[in-house]
C-alpha cells in the first residue's frame, strides 16, 4: 500500500512525481556539479597560459577553418543576401583548392531552402537555428513543426536553444521532454543544444544543463546564442568539455562540442582549440566533433593561412 502525503495529489500522481525527481536527479548525482566558480577560472587561466601558443600554428589554423559554421542570423536577412552568403562558401573551393572548405552553413531555417538548393559543396552542412530561437520562448509544437520543416528543406542539423527558464526554475523534466521529443523529429540529423550560458550563469548551471541536454538526446553541446551577454566563455567551455570527457568515460560516447558567440579573434579560436585539445584529446579534434559558430573569424582565420589581409566572406 502506498502511504498518502500531503502535497494535495493523488497516490498515482505521487508516485509519477517521485518516480521523475529521482530519474533526473539519479543522473546528476552520478556526477559532481558542485563545482567552484573561481577553481575553473583558476584552471583554465594556467590551461591557457601554458599551452595555447604552442597551437598557434598554420596547421591548426587550417583545421579551425574547417570547423566552422559559417553563421548568419540577422533580422535583415533575406533570400537574396543568403543566397550570396552561399555562392560564398561555393567560391571557396575554385579559389582555394588546397584548402578544406568551412564545415556548415547556419541560418535562419526559413533559408534552409535556398541553401539546400544553392549549395554545390557536398562536404558542407546545412545548420538551421530552431525551436523559438534564440530566446526557446513558443509552443512546444512550434518548436517541432519549424523543426521537421527545416528538416524537410534541406537542413542537415539543428540548432535549438535549451529552455533556460524552465531549467532554473527546476522543471528539469519539462527541458528533457523537449530534447527528447526534438531528437525524435531529426532522427539521424545532429542536433546541437544551446545552453546560452551566459544566463546560467553558474559553473554548477552549466554542469547540470550540460548532463542533461546529453542524456536526453544532443549529439552536440553549444555555448551561446550569441545574443545573449557573455556569450561564448573559455570557463563555460572548459566546463562543458570536462562534462562530455565525464560522459565519454561512463558510456563510450562521444559528443560534440561547439563553442559560439562573441569568437572575434583568431586568438579566442585558439583558446577553445587548446581546450578541447587538453581536455579532450585529439579525438575531438575532428569537425564531426568540434565546431566554431562565427561568421566575423573564417575571414580573420583565412587571412593568417594565406599571410595577407583578405575579406573573401
Amino acid at each position: 500500500m502506498s502511504e498518502h502525503c500531503n502535497c494535495g495529489c493523488n497516490d498515482h500522481q505521487h508516485h509519477h512525481h517521485a518516480e521523475e525527481e529521482s530519474k533526473y536527479d539519479f543522473v546528476l548525482n552520478d556526477y559532481t556539479t558542485s563545482i567552484s566558480d573561481a577553481t575553473v577560472a583558476e584552471q583554465v587561466k594556467e590551461l591557457i597560459d601554458k599551452k595555447v601558443d604552442e597551437n598557434n600554428t598554420l596547421e591548426v589554423k587550417k583545421f579551425l577553418f574547417n570547423c566552422i559554421d559559417l553563421t548568419t542570423l540577422k533580422c535583415t536577412d533575406s533570400e537574396e543576401s543568403v543566397l550570396k552568403f552561399t555562392e560564398k562558401v561555393n567560391e571557396f573551393d575554385d579559389k582555394y583548392p588546397h584548402l578544406k572548405n568551412v564545415a556548415a552553413i547556419c541560418v535562419y531555417p526559413n533559408f534552409a531552402k535556398i541553401v539546400s538548393e544553392s549549395l554545390e559543396v557536398e562536404s558542407v552542412g546545412i545548420a538551421c537555428v530552431s525551436g523559438g530561437f534564440p530566446s526557446s520562448q513558443t509552443f512546444q509544437e512550434i518548436k517541432i513543426a519549424e523543426t521537421a520543416m527545416a528538416i524537410h528543406d534541406g537542413a542537415t542539423e539543428i540548432d535549438i536553444v535549451l529552455s533556460v527558464g524552465k531549467f532554473l526554475s527546476g522543471d528539469y523534466e519539462g527541458v528533457c521532454d523537449e530534447i527528447q521529443e526534438l531528437k525524435s523529429v531529426c532522427g539521424e540529423k545532429h542536433l546541437k543544444i544551446i545552453l546560452e550560458t551566459g544566463a546560467l550563469k553558474s559553473a554548477e548551471n552549466i554542469k547540470k544543463a550540460s548532463i542533461l541536454s546529453i542524456y536526453s538526446g544532443a549529439d552536440f553541446i553549444k555555448t551561446s546564442t550569441g545574443k545573449e551577454s557573455p556569450a561564448a566563455t573559455p570557463e563555460a567551455a572548459y566546463v562543458m568539455c570536462n562534462t562530455i570527457k565525464e560522459y565519454y568515460a561512463k558510456t563510450g560516447n562521444k559528443i560534440g562540442f561547439k563553442p559560439a558567440g562573441g569568437i572575434n579573434t583568431v586568438h579566442d579560436a585558439l583558446v577553445y582549440y587548446t581546450i578541447v585539445k587538453e581536455v579532450l584529446g585529439e579525438e575531438w579534434l575532428t569537425n564531426e566533433l568540434f565546431r566554431l559558430g562565427t561568421s566575423r573569424l573564417a575571414n580573420l582565420l583565412l587571412s593568417e593561412i594565406v599571410g595577407e589581409e583578405t575579406k573573401f566572406f
